[in-house]
């Protein structure tokens, strides 16, 4: 073992092209402004030191999960449709806002809805930079490590969102089209209609695991038209069926991780959401299982996804069709 990593001190190891993008810079008063985005990015990190008896991946992730934080962020959330007829259905997109009085208890701590006035005051001309971000496999807004990345973004003057994949964060499920990493629909529709209501605003992105893998497939889409700045991805996965056999391969991939992630999903199934059409139809304090919407869809085996227990088997069972089926 390094005897640095005693003290906490991180090896950083940055992987790139052989030939690194060159980036223009604003300025030209110093020789060491850095040439590429390698440069930059080196120029940028700061030095990692962790909690040394934290010393591997695995630790920091169970450290996550019983450790108590709380960052606070407010979010007013909106509930988008669908504008895509073969991708039907409604999503969940939360906003950082400032922090106000006021709770829904059919919502993650600290959101609330948009009503129809404020909603149609967001507009705005300003030149604020804003990041729209997607979280992690069965994740939402509410995620500790998301909060902590928008934190300070948030307290620097940025904008923020979170585009909730379905189901997710306590939003309802309206047809049998779920998501998976090739589930681009809704944060496109998300980033052309930020680009409308803020058209000054430059866009950025940013993706965890699950979330990253949709990013990156969304840039690669998109290409030359991509209306986002930048991007960083964290955690991508990457190759999902060489990460779902990696898993496999480990008792702690399988026993832990993938039992993990497959409980987590069923528990998505199961759940019930709030409608999300509260704010426009008599039905708002109706509540229905996500079960009741995926279930009209034949292909899909009720009974097994209520009796899986890791998450392939959830891929297996929980498939909707080729586009849908749950990375």
């Amino acid at each position: 073992m390094d005897f640095w990593r005693l003290f906490g001190y991180a090896k950083i190891s940055f992987y790139h092209h052989d030939s690194p993008l060159s980036l223009p810079t604003k300025s030209t008063l110093s020789e060491e402004q850095p040439a590429n985005i390698l440069d930059l990015c080196k120029q940028v990190t700061p030095i990692c030191r962790l909690n040394p008896l934290l010393f591997n991946g695995h630790l920091q992730t169970f450290w996550t999960a019983v450790k108590s934080q709380d960052v606070p962020i407010y979010y007013k959330r909106r509930i988008f449709s669908a504008e895509e007829p073969q991708f039907a259905g409604t999503f969940a997109v939360d906003f950082a806002v400032s922090p106000y009085e006021g709770t829904d208890e059919s919502l993650p701590p600290r959101t609330t809805y948009y009503n129809d006035v404020e909603f149609d005051e967001i507009r705005s001309m300003d030149t604020k930079p804003m990041l729209v971000t997607l979280h992690g496999l069965s994740g939402g807004s509410h995620e500790i490590y998301l909060r902590h990345v928008l934190r300070p973004i948030v307290d620097a003057g940025w904008e923020a969102c979170v585009v909730n994949s379905r189901g997710c964060a306590k939003s309802e499920i309206t047809t049998g089209v779920l998501y998976n990493a090739r589930a681009t629909w809704d944060v496109r529709q998300v980033v052309k209609w930020l680009r409308k209501t803020f058209p000054n605003r430059p866009l950025f992105g940013i993706g965890y695991s699950l979330g990253a893998n949709i990013l990156v497939n969304y840039l690669g889409e998109e290409g030359d038209k991509c209306m986002l700045y930048a991007a960083v991805v964290c955690s991508n996965p990457w190759n999902l069926e060489a990460s779902n056999l990696a898993l496999q391969r480990t008792w702690l991939g399988s026993e832990v991780y993938s039992k993990k992630m497959g409980t987590s999903m069923k528990k998505l199934f199961e759940e019930s959401g709030l409608s999300g059409l509260l704010i426009l139809t008599p039905l708002a304090n109706e509540w229905n299982s996500h079960v009741d919407a995926i279930s009209r869809n034949p292909r899909v085996d009720i009974e097994k996804v209520r009796n899986i227990t890791y998450l392939y088997e959830f891929d297996r069972y929980g498939c909707l069709s080729e586009r849908v089926v749950q990375g």
